[in-house]
């Protein structure tokens, strides 16, 4: 099988990268190989690695740079996946298409479902949300739209190393406890990806990591397992704030846990809880402090 992965270069195309099967042959992608907003390089990129699949994990996640970069980020999450979609349905190829709880105005009582309706509260949630529109417009059949939530690995730039970075640095740190969500490791993601691959699901699908939790309770766990795997040596206070204390130039959904329910039965398999899959990043990061 022939696997087209755009975003290569990023935190989920890494670990799209490092999952995939041996069986199948890898075109990576990366931003710099391929803009995804640019009809002809797609065009010639489909062309050139005649995929059977492609797996989009390009997109423009600056939530609040976005506020003040709408095009770019239009150009990236919206007619990004468009235009792939269309190429993919040229060729006979399938597309899976990464997309984001920000869909969500963040007001449910309850976990979101795949069909509920979507309200994106900012200009992120809008792209995304318009994205995943025009995939399914031209792959009603086989576009496939995985939505996902708070994802970080051990190397990018996301809200664990960010974490550990001031953990290391202040004896304090302050961080939101009325945002709900969900901690997504990349790994498991991308496992999820490939399985998705494999057993040929389509249409809309939540994935994230099992649980919930609040921005403040994230980084609790990522203090306390930190120090218990030598990460961090002194201690540092958790400190739980409002929103409203801490503002941002997007506004962010109070609620976006996303129910797994139905893609895990598509696929067989259950997420981790988002503790466990913690402990397994912050392990990584351990080892790799202490290797020669």
């Amino acid at each position: 099988m022939k696997v087209l992965v755009t975003g290569a270069g990023g935190q989920l195309g890494r670990a799209v990268l490092a999952t995939a099967p041996a069986s199948v042959e890898l075109t990576p992608q990366s931003r710099a190989d391929l803009d995804v907003g640019d009809e002809r390089a797609v065009e010639s990129a489909i062309a050139c690695s005649s995929p059977d699949v492609v797996i989009n994990a390009a997109a423009y996640t600056a939530v609040d740079k976005a506020e003040s970069e709408a095009e770019a980020a239009h150009r990236v999450n919206a007619v990004g996946p468009g235009l792939l979609a269309a190429a993919c349905r040229r060729r006979g190829a399938r597309l899976i298409h990464v997309s984001t709880d920000f869909v969500f105005d963040g007001r449910s009582t309850r976990p979101y479902r795949p069909e509920d309706p979507t309200g994106p509260l900012g200009v992120y949630g809008a792209t995304k949300l318009e994205g995943e529109r025009r995939v399914l417009r031209e792959l009603p059949e086989v576009g496939t739209i995985i939505r996902t939530a708070w994802l970080y690995d051990a190397a990018g730039r996301n809200f664990v190393t960010t974490m550990l970075r001031l953990m290391s640095e202040r004896q304090m740190v302050r961080v939101v406890s009325d945002q709900f969500g969900t901690p997504t490791s990349t790994d498991g993601l991308a496992e999820a990806i490939w399985r998705t691959v494999e057993r040929g699901v389509t249409g809309v699908h939540h994935w994230t990591d099992a649980g919930s939790a609040s921005w403040y309770d994230f980084a609790v766990a990522i203090c306390r397992t930190g120090q218990s795997m030598g990460i961090l040596r002194s201690e540092v206070r958790v400190e739980p704030i409002l929103t409203e204390e801490y503002p941002t130039p997007a506004k962010r959904p109070a609620f976006s846990v996303l129910d797994k329910t139905a893609t895990w039965t598509a696929l067989g398999v259950a997420g981790v809880h988002w503790q466990d899959a913690l402990d397994a990043t912050i392990r990584s990061l351990a080892h790799e402090a202490t290797a020669p």
